[in-house]
């Protein structure tokens, strides 16, 4: 029981990581209709950010609004230099030009950092665990639980209580009506971009002190923010967020539980690997499922 309570704070967090990528994601392709595969670059841009800040005054705290600063800032001017002259093109070309931004940014962050990762150290408040009852768990993870909660309830009454949510949510449905009924379409477009971004770089910023901050890093999680993005629905805000957590779940229970019944039934080295195989594909399994039953996603933002 204490393993599985365990495993699945573990998947709860992921999955809290993946709502704040898939969240900007499926904003940006909801009101704009934009594929951006450099989605992950802004990840890594808050990452690296708040870790330089981290290392130059020797606080976690300071870090968190420079990472989040230069994560929307890089996404606005990505929208304003790039983004605005694609939404009227083929999504070919536009992941072809996104894709651009990808090496883009990877070559910049060598050239900026060089090719070495860089550590971020928990901050020593958040260095211990809590006593849950049944076992201890990291007060870190806990925060980045509890700051993702946090920032899907924001994010929901953004967009369902304010008149920016009601432009947003108007922009996702009919653009050029919007656009004739006075509202500055492109200034709402890098707004969003901007909050896109911004919540991608909470994402990185907060993953910085769990995983090494790399160039590259984006892209590693990029694809699996993808399939919460098609599992939950295409511009479904509510929709990224549960499916974030279902992946996160599942994804975290096949790698931990997997090889032990896998075990059972094999010998160990065999188990292993073939526990292995079907956890990396586990998720994909799961979108190919859900397609199956419901072609459009769980809650899809157009049903």
């Amino acid at each position: 029981m204490t393993l599985i309570l365990e495993q699945l704070l573990n998947g709860l967090q992921l999955g809290v990581m993946l709502f704040l990528l898939a969240a900007g994601l499926t904003l940006v392709f909801g009101i704009m209709g934009v594929i951006n595969l450099a989605h992950g670059s802004l990840y890594m841009v808050g990452a690296y950010a708040a870790a330089f800040a981290a290392k130059l005054t020797g606080s976690f705290l300071l870090a968190i609004p420079a990472g989040l600063a230069a994560a929307a800032l890089t996404g606005m001017a990505v929208e304003y230099l790039v983004i605005r002259h694609l939404y009227a093109r083929d999504h070919l070309d536009q992941v072809l030009a996104t894709f651009g931004l990808i090496l883009f940014f990877n070559q910049t962050i060598i050239l900026l950092f060089g090719r070495q990762p860089l550590f971020v150290q928990i901050p020593p408040a958040l260095s211990g665990a809590v006593d849950l009852g049944l076992f201890p768990y990291p007060a870190y993870r806990l925060c980045i639980i509890a700051a993702g909660l946090l920032s899907a309830g924001a994010l929901f009454l953004l967009i369902q209580r304010t008149r920016l949510g009601m432009l947003v949510r108007a922009g996702a449905t009919h653009r050029e009506m919007v656009q004739a009924l006075g509202v500055d379409i492109r200034l709402l477009s890098t707004i969003v971009f901007g909050l896109g971004a911004l919540l991608a770089g909470f994402a990185g910023l907060m993953a910085g002190p769990l995983l090494s901050v790399q160039v590259g890093m984006g892209e590693q999680i990029l694809i699996l923010t993808f399939v919460v993005v098609v599992i939950g629905g295409l511009g479904s805000v509510a929709g990224a967020f549960w499916s974030a957590l279902l992946v996160g779940l599942v994804d975290t229970s096949l790698r931990a539980f997997l090889p032990q019944i896998l075990r059972g039934m094999m010998a160990g080295s065999e188990a292993d690997a073939l526990a292995s195989g079907i956890s990396a594909m586990g998720v994909y399994l799961l979108m190919a499922l859900v397609l199956l039953i419901k072609p459009k996603g769980l809650f899809p933002g157009h049903a």
